[in-house]
């Protein structure tokens, strides 16, 4: 029987990527100094078992609120319950900066958000377009004769 973590699933399925945590081992630390490989495998799952208590934490904090979705208050409330209360403001200013850089990654996809609106008609009539624009740079900038069998593929 294997061990179980907090979700009933076996433990060797939680896990965080290797490469990028090593990375950040290693931003954190003096360029002189080296960690050796089972020290960041010791790191690594000290991460996990961290994430697995502060979700379980949180998951209580929620459950007496009676509210079925996690939310962040949660989970700083569950920071301070776990004894690591001079870390929320820090995790909080964070969580923040992570909302602004959503938001303008968000702002910067909008433009491809009104594309979605389009009806059918005007999509095909987009497509057909974008492929006469490429055909022309594909001939050195002549408009080419259209091909009757590429486009009457693309309207059936």
């Amino acid at each position: 029987m294997e061990p179980m973590d907090i979700v009933g699933k076996a433990k060797e399925d939680a896990s965080l990527p290797k490469a990028t945590m090593t990375k950040i081992i290693k931003e954190m630390l003096p360029p002189d100094v080296r960690v050796a490989r089972d020290t960041q495998d010791l790191l690594i799952e000290c991460c996990i078992e961290f994430i697995n208590l502060l979700s379980s934490e949180s998951n209580e904090v929620c459950s007496k609120e009676e509210r079925r979705t996690i939310a962040p208050e949660h989970v700083l409330k569950a920071l301070g319950g776990l004894g690591f209360g001079d870390y929320i403001e820090e995790v909080y200013s964070a969580y923040e900066q992570h909302k602004v850089e959503t938001m303008q990654d968000s702002l910067k996809g909008a433009k491809w958000s009104n594309r979605a609106e389009m009806t059918e008609e005007e999509a095909l009539a987009e497509q057909q377009r974008m492929f006469a624009e490429a055909r022309a740079r594909m001939n050195g900038g002549e408009i080419a004769s259209k091909q009757p069998d590429a486009d009457q593929s693309l309207e059936s």
